[in-house]
């Protein structure tokens, strides 16, 4: 893997890409898996694998979140992974959307908490071509939540 990002990086946030990039979090795949996908973009190679576990409640409680690519997808695809602990399917369709909406828009003062280290892929806005890597990880979790409610009905 190499060590040095794919667009410049710089300040707090590209910090905490970076360290995302380096040190993927939820790496582990899952045995068994209620919500599972996995996304391809073909143009560059990037690659997104969610499974999600869920619990009783209808909450996440075990997530597997591995990418093959830049460093951009590979930080998004972890911070991702973390902010989708302990959510409900609504809740993950909410950040999501926000989610989706401040790569596009730049995030509001509402999106602080929701969007957790997510926030720090602003940085990729400036370059416009990389916003699909950022994205790419939400887009596995979509299809993976639109695959599970079409089981559960």
């Amino acid at each position: 893997m190499p060590q040095q990002p794919d667009v410049p990086l710089e300040g707090l946030y590209g910090d905490l890409i970076m360290d995302h990039y380096r040190h993927p979090h939820n790496r582990a795949p899952l045995d068994e898996a209620d919500v599972e996908a996995e996304e391809f973009n073909p143009f560059c190679g990037d690659r997104a694998i969610l499974q999600l576990q869920i619990d009783g409640q209808g909450r996440v409680f075990e997530v597997s979140a591995r990418s093959e690519g830049c460093s951009i997808i590979q930080a998004a695809t972890s911070m991702l992974s973390d902010a989708l602990q302990g959510k409900s399917l609504s809740e993950m369709e909410e950040l999501g959307k926000r989610f989706r909406a401040s790569m596009y828009d730049g995030a509001g003062e509402d999106d602080t908490e929701p969007l957790g280290d997510l926030l720090a892929l602003q940085v990729v806005r400036r370059y416009p071509v990389r916003i699909k890597c950022a994205l790419l990880p939400l887009t596995a979790l979509e299809e993976g939540i639109k695959a599970y409610r079409a089981k559960a009905h």
